[in-house]
């Protein structure tokens, strides 16, 4: 059997750390790598596959990976996720649970919007299960009206960031949350097993659909200026550094009782030393750990992710740099294959959002 190329030699992409042992057997043997409910399918409609965090994946299909991007922001395409976990959390302390791991006000969330162990030793009540659905993500502009005609629900009243537990195409218990990865309005389906082909297959049935990989996805999300968990943000990067200050919830804020609250909220007054900004140049692309310099040439930060807009036919990227050199407008140097170019730091999102509000 052939193996799958890794994606992180065809995109870029900095893959998340692994135990030793898991790394050595991936290594030896590519057959390790898991497969989601879909992966049959994939090969019947051209999917190439790679490997990427451990699964199989496709990168694209037949369509190019250009032609795919486009089409999901003018009509919308369909996308296999389900390598992402999804779990459930029960119990009464189950606020606590995730107040204790992120910094969100997940009290004040209504409904629908290793660290178990601890919470359990310490005579918490709180348990989680890991659901074992497939997950297909529709974003673009027709996503809502494509997958109206398989729900009985108004979609119209399901706005950004919510979700519902419906019949999908005639499969029961999914869960449809209006969410995505790309900046498009769109839809991401916990499908049971069993009828996760079956969903694929009705939504595909319409003429507005495509299905898109893991590239097009990459150069979507760049465009939105959303992140890359191992690329852009990990666990030594604060919300603030990460431009990411809007997670913080405005009562924790207050008492300061998230992870990290004492070094986090002093830098929402101004003292952080770096910061992720976006950049756009022309040329070639910036890519994952190429430098970024002043324009005196001295080495002040990294690229994290950038790849060519299909949108704008520029280069977009993100990384790091001091927050002396953070303001948009800001002229500075990348290094590409040995060579420097001027790039801008840019707002993000490069592309204007168009997530669904209700009006």
């Amino acid at each position: 059997m052939q193996r799958p190329a890794s994606l992180a030699t065809l995109l870029g992409f900095r893959r998340p750390a692994l135990p030793a042992s898991l790394s050595r057997s991936l290594s030896c043997a590519q057959d390790v790598l898991r497969r989601t409910p879909l992966y049959d399918f994939h090969l019947a409609h051209g999917g190439r596959m790679v490997a990427f965090a451990g699964w199989s994946l496709p990168v694209q299909y037949r369509d190019s990976h250009v032609d795919s991007h486009l089409h999901t922001r003018r009509h919308c395409s369909l996308f296999d996720v389900s390598h992402m976990l999804q779990t459930k959390i029960f119990g009464c302390d189950r606020v606590k649970l995730m107040e204790s791991l992120v910094v969100g006000d997940i009290a004040e969330l209504k409904p629908n919007q290793d660290k178990v162990r601890e919470l359990q030793s310490r005579g918490s009540d709180v348990s989680l299960e890991v659901v074992d659905n497939a997950l297909l993500a529709l974003q673009g502009p027709a996503a809502a009206q494509v997958l109206q005609a398989g729900v009985a629900e108004d979609l119209k009243k399901l706005p950004f960031m919510t979700s519902a537990v419906m019949e999908v195409f005639g499969v029961s218990g999914c869960r449809v949350t209006r969410c995505g990865y790309t900046g498009e309005d769109g839809v991401e389906i916990s499908v049971p097993v069993a009828g996760a082909v079956h969903v694929a297959m009705a939504l595909l049935q319409n003429p507005e659909v495509k299905l898109a990989g893991l590239a097009a996805r990459d150069s979507l999300r760049l465009e939105a200026g959303l992140c890359l968990y191992g690329n852009d943000i990990d666990e030594h990067t604060t919300p603030v550094e990460g431009s990411l200050s809007w997670t913080l919830g405005k009562r924790r804020r207050v008492t300061m009782d998230f992870p990290g609250a004492t070094v986090i909220v002093p830098q929402l007054k101004g003292k952080v030393e770096r910061r992720r900004v976006g950049l756009m140049c022309e040329g070639a692309p910036m890519r994952a750990h190429s430098l970024i310099l002043c324009t005196e040439g001295t080495v002040i930060g990294t690229v994290t992710s950038g790849c060519p807009s299909p949108c704008l036919k520029k280069n977009v990227a993100m990384g790091y740099v001091p927050s002396k050199y953070s303001r948009p407008g800001t002229q500075l140097l990348v290094e590409v294959r040995r060579k420097q170019q001027m790039a801008i730091v840019s707002k993000m999102p490069f592309v204007p959002t168009n997530y669904y509000a209700l009006k």
